[in-house]
């Protein structure tokens, strides 16, 4: 009788993290759809300034290598699929080979860099945790920039994909290490060391 009800338990305990991990995967993609309605269009540049840096980065480290990427995966789909969850309220898969589809096809990769480093315990001390941040960002404007060369050209991808956003993006980065650094993203089951 205990071992059956010790089984019971183990298949509630099961199910419960897995609905925990579905609400927080479901609830990151919208995080991240609301943060690109928060756009502020620059007049030389088809890539806006929004807050998605700031949620990408923060929601990697809180869930992790497995469940972040998840969440980044899901919110690309809402939008290939025709949700308004880009930028300005766009969608479809023609937004996605946009001028900005590098910048979005990053958000994939900082979720996996910054996940994986958080669950690695890099982000519990501020000079590692800039490191990581820093290498996010990195997973988010490379590919944006390459991908952003093919429409503007590449003697122009700097000034147009990167330079316009070191300020807000110094400002994010600050916000992210300041919610890291207060232990704000370290409680429950987000990214733990592995083992």
């Amino acid at each position: 009788m205990q071992t059956s009800l010790t089984g019971v338990r183990r298949s509630e305990r099961r199910l419960l993290n897995l609905l925990s991990d579905a609400a927080a995967v479901f609830g990151v993609s919208l995080l991240v759809a609301i943060s690109a309605q928060v756009a502020i269009p620059l007049p030389f540049t088809p890539v806006p300034v929004t807050l998605q840096t700031l949620v990408v980065l923060l929601s990697a480290a809180a869930l992790g290598s497995r469940r972040g990427p998840l969440a980044i995966l899901l919110y690309l789909a809402e939008g290939a699929a025709g949700l308004p969850v880009f930028s300005g309220g766009r969608a479809g898969i023609g937004h996605l080979l946009g001028p900005t589809g590098g910048y979005l096809a990053g958000f994939l990769a900082a979720a996996v860099v910054v996940g994986a480093l958080a669950e690695a315990g890099w982000t519990r001390k501020p000079l590692r945790a800039v490191a990581v941040l820093l290498a996010g960002s990195a997973c988010i404007y490379i590919p944006g920039m390459i991908w952003l060369g093919v429409s503007v050209g590449y003697t122009r991808v700097i000034a147009l994909g990167l330079l316009p956003f070191l300020p807000g993006e110094g400002f994010k980065l600050t916000a992210c290490l300041a919610a890291l650094s207060s232990g704000f993203l370290s409680t429950g089951r987000a990214a733990k060391p592995r083992g």
